[in-house]
């Protein structure tokens, strides 16, 4: 049985579509271990398409009891590769657009080159 206010909390809800992203299981996973009990869900809509919301918290143990730890592992390292991967490429493009803006403002010096002050 979830807590009380788990529902509530930010990230310990997911629906069934960031489910099947974040670990790889079909929505028919999702819907077995609803069936036998496992899974508490609530109901969604958006746009009149509806969805599953599922608990974190319940569907990682049921992940790992049925198909290994070690899937549930090294899924959840994938999905954090992934978002890491995509904040460095958000990085990178600011640190070009701020590079070619510093240029703009030094008169059109290199971006790559950077001047040192002389310490005394």
């Amino acid at each position: 049985m979830a807590e009380y206010g788990e529902w509530n909390r930010k990230g310990a809800v997911l629906s069934d579509v960031t489910a099947e992203k974040e670990y790889g299981v079909t929505r028919d996973f999702i819907v077995e271990g609803i069936r036998t009990g496992r899974l508490e869900y609530r109901d969604g809509s958006v746009w009149g398409s509806p969805y599953l919301r599922i608990l974190r918290s319940q569907l990682e143990p049921y992940i790992a009891a049925e198909l290994g730890a070690e899937y549930l592992a090294s899924r959840k390292h994938k999905t954090e590769l992934r978002d890491i991967d995509k904040q460095i490429a958000e990085l990178k493009k600011k640190l070009t657009a701020l590079q070619a803006r510093r240029a703009v403002l030094t008169g059109g010096e290199p971006a790559a080159t950077t001047k040192k002050r002389a310490t005394r």
